[in-house]
């Protein structure tokens, strides 16, 4: 039986490479992993702080939120397809101007 506080502290670095991520890279597809990555360490606190609660409430409520997170994969991803279909290049600083 692994011990709880072994779980909150993967999740705590793996929140913290993707909050890295999210700052230091300039690729959209690099910074929608990192958002990804923060989303699954998030998941991995409450299923281990469920589990200590003994229910499981907690499981459920990742579910919900994997099933939110790969809709939200599927929309993101479309989105930079076709900005980079446009575009032909991919950059954070460019994007934030938003004019076609």
């Amino acid at each position: 039986m692994v011990p709880e506080p072994y779980y909150t502290a993967l999740s705590a670095i793996l929140f913290t490479i993707g909050v890295v991520g999210v700052l230091v890279r300039r690729n959209p597809l690099v910074i929608f992993m990192s958002i990804e990555l923060m989303l699954n360490a998030a998941n991995l606190a409450l299923v281990a702080f469920g589990h200590r609660a003994g229910t499981a409430d907690a499981q459920v409520l990742v579910f919900f939120v994997m099933t939110v997170a790969a809709a939200e994969v599927a929309v993101g991803l479309a989105i930079i397809v076709a900005i980079f279909r446009l575009r032909r290049r991919l950059s954070v600083d460019e994007l934030s101007i938003m004019r076609w």
